[in-house]
């Protein structure tokens, strides 16, 4: 017989688990890496952890995000299409006096109310105009990162102000922020996988009930293009008929596959692996034109096209019931927030912060058994709609929508649901 604290979700997991049988949740953002950049999408950088998470996990051939970095993170983490958020204007600047509203409830504080430890390295960016914007006043315990959207990768500073910073909030309720000084000349990406491997050795010495979420969001491969001159011989030699620019790029996706790697040993080591959802996905696509490539689509980053929002992305747990396959089925970026609510067992009724209405759907059936999701279209963004066709001071929605002959962006009026001429883009 179960007892009175087991949870069953709807036969994901075996009903013989109780509590601890939500799953760990480790969710990994590359910054402007391209669709093609990894082994297992054709590119001759070198990935061999990515490759084998993403061939023996399930590959997201379809999931798309926004085409820059604040609007994909606020959506993540909100779980709502960024004309909700006010992302919808584009990427938070270092001077901007706003970030994502306090009313929005963020994937953290959602997994902390169901019983999660939660943490959080690397880039931030979705507001620290105060203190109850930054991540220790959004639902994670800690966070060793930056606030801004990019940072020296030796100094760690941008603008010639330091970013690296250490925030948690002690029993009163006071939040600390220590700037890290003593981190300077430690290569960035692997001070983000240091303290990520620190944060699973130091869960699993923790009661195997609590479930964590580790939250990795690594600055690379964003410019600048910092990379020490012997990594780009040791990572890059078999490339030498290519730019510097590209091997330096290339350098420093490789060296965050090596951090991928130490990640997964850890959580072999600390007996978490077997009930551990791996999520890799990059922020959007790679700059276009720049060293990255996210061939076979058009256009990159800041752009709607495919290059600038189908996402490199997969999913690897040894909880999915299908492997070893390509999902074409189509997903957003904010689905996650509801595919992570259902595996927590969320009950929004019982909380007592209001929940936001939620733009996602649950995807996890769609990953782990090769099904549709539900979802027929997303919605990219809303722009005056005199930049996109030469009207007056409406705003238009640039949608996609999925068809038999392939993928329709289409354009309407926000107002007069007046709808513009379709293209079939890639």
């Amino acid at each position: 017989m179960l007892s009175a604290g087991c949870v069953i979700f709807f036969g994901l997991f075996l009903a013989s688990k109780c509590d601890h049988s939500k799953p760990n949740i480790v969710f990994i953002v590359s910054d402007d890496q391209g669709f093609q950049d990894a082994g297992f999408r054709g590119s001759k950088i070198l990935t061999p952890n990515i490759d084998k998470l993403a061939k023996n996990g399930v590959i997201l051939d379809r999931h798309y995000v926004m085409p820059q970095c604040s609007p994909t993170r606020a959506s993540l983490i909100s779980g709502r299409y960024p004309i909700r958020t006010g992302f919808w204007k584009g990427n938070l600047k270092p001077t901007g006096e706003w970030g994502l509203n306090l009313n929005e409830t963020t994937i953290p504080e959602m997994l902390k109310r169901n019983g999660y430890a939660t943490h959080a390295v690397g880039k931030w960016h979705v507001g620290f105009y105060t203190y109850d914007h930054t991540p220790a006043k959004r639902g994670f315990d800690t966070f060793l990162g930056c606030y801004n959207g990019m940072q020296g990768y030796f100094k760690h500073n941008l603008k010639g102000l330091r970013d690296m910073r250490e925030d948690y909030v002690v029993e009163n309720g006071t939040l600390v922020d220590k700037i890290r000084w003593d981190l300077q000349g430690q290569y960035s990406t692997n001070v983000y996988t240091d303290r990520a491997v620190e944060i699973i050795e130091e869960h699993s010495n923790l009661s195997k009930e609590k479930p964590l979420f580790l939250y990795l969001a690594y600055t690379a491969p964003h410019i600048p293009f910092d990379v020490k001159r012997e990594d780009i011989e040791r990572l890059t030699s078999h490339m030498n008929s290519s730019s510097i620019k590209v091997r330096r790029y290339s350098a420093m996706i490789s060296i965050m596959d090596e951090g991928i790697g130490r990640i997964v040993k850890a959580l072999r080591k600390a007996r978490l692996r077997k009930n551990t959802i791996i999520v890799f996905m990059s922020d959007n696509g790679a700059s276009d034109p720049g060293p990255g490539s996210n061939y076979p689509y058009r256009s990159g980053k800041k752009s709607f096209l495919e290059g600038g929002v189908r996402s490199l992305s997969f999913v690897n747990s040894p909880l999915l019931e299908v492997t070893g396959y390509t999902n074409k089925h189509l997903h957003h970026v904010v689905d996650w927030f509801t595919t992570f609510q259902y595996l927590a067992g969320d009950q929004t009724h019982q909380v007592k912060k209001p929940q936001l209405p939620l733009d996602g759907y649950n995807i996890w059936s769609s990953i782990s058994r090769n099904i549709s999701s539900g979802r027929q279209e997303v919605l990219l963004n809303m722009e005056e709609a005199d930049k996109i066709y030469g009207s007056t001071d409406n705003l238009a929605v640039i949608e996609l929508e999925t068809s038999p002959s392939g993928t329709t962006y289409e354009v309407r009026d926000w107002t007069k649901k007046k709808k513009v001429p379709t293209a079939t883009l890639r």
